[in-house]
């Protein structure tokens, strides 16, 4: 229960999904209570953005992160990638407006995280512990996070489509190994009916065969099979863990999702975010439901 950074310097290149354009990505480690900071290399001067929920900008069809006008695009997959196995700390550097997209799915981040070596610090983990539900609503679409002793996920989805339907996973107790084994590989999706109006409003510029579960009328238009047969709701799951890290501290709960979305886990993050920071980075929430412990005690 100490807090991690990875061990050394890595870095990839790659296409961002929305933008099209070619990036660089480089992680560093970074100290110990300083999360998970993104850069902006691209310009005179560098713009940091920390992970956290007041540097959101955006969560239509992926997490946007930004800070004076300056925005890192669809940061959730190297979230989730950094929430699943356990870093707490990093300095992400990008020469672009948004992450790689690599294979759209979160195994090549985690790939790059186990090939720079993780470090444990020696200051204690920060965790979010759920001492009652909280739970959001939105029409059909539902979000609550309930009491539980670890961490634990259900998630259903819903769509239209003949080759998804509705798709659960229930009782998904994540730790490091399930989470690259059963969640990373799971890609991101979409539908060919949807291209032209995505392209219109500036997005999906990126998306391929190559980064994208494509899904025609009736079939799945990639080559090979898919990585699970349930492989849509497992990236959903995915996408949840990455907008999770923006809370800064590992949850303790259960959390169960119908319908959701990236505004949907933001509304959340929103509920359980601590309000203050105070000394040695120990967070304070802002309303009785929630405690802050670390593995040295409770605060």
């Amino acid at each position: 229960m100490r807090q991690r950074t990875i061990a050394e310097k890595i870095s990839c290149t790659g296409v961002g999904l929305h933008t099209g354009k070619p990036v660089q990505l480089t992680l560093h480690p970074a100290r110990a209570g300083s999360g998970i900071v993104f850069v902006r290399t691209d310009s005179a001067h560098p713009v940091e953005i920390p992970a956290v929920p007041e540097s959101l900008s955006r969560t239509h069809l992926a997490t946007t992160l930004g800070r004076g006008g300056v925005q890192v695009d669809t940061v959730e997959h190297l979230l989730a990638a950094f929430y699943g196995l356990g870093i707490d700390n990093a300095r992400v550097e990008v020469d672009g407006p948004e992450v790689p997209g690599m294979d759209g799915s979160a195994a090549s981040f985690a790939f790059l995280i186990r090939a720079a070596g993780i470090f444990e610090q020696s200051a204690p983990r920060r965790v979010l512990r759920v001492r009652r539900p909280v739970e959001i609503r939105d029409g059909d679409r539902r979000i609550r996070v309930e009491p539980f002793r670890g961490f634990k996920i259900s998630y259903e989805i819903d769509f239209e489509h003949p080759l998804i339907g509705r798709q659960a996973l229930r009782d998904f107790e994540v730790d490091e190994e399930r989470f690259e084994r059963e969640l990373a590989p799971a890609r991101t999706f979409g539908f060919v009916s949807e291209v032209q109006a995505l392209w219109r409003a500036g997005r999906a510029r990126g998306a391929s065969l190559d980064n994208t579960i494509v899904l025609g009328a009736s079939q799945v238009l990639n080559r090979g099979r898919l990585r699970f047969p349930d492989e849509f709701v497992r990236h959903k799951v995915l996408d949840l863990l990455g907008d999770l890290a923006l809370l800064g501290a590992k949850l303790e709960g259960h959390v169960r999702v119908v319908r959701g979305g990236h505004a949907l886990h933001q509304r959340l993050i929103a509920q359980l975010a601590p309000v203050e920071r105070v000394e040695r980075h120990a967070w304070v929430p802002d309303r009785m439901p929630l405690r802050v412990a670390a593995s040295a005690g409770r605060y």
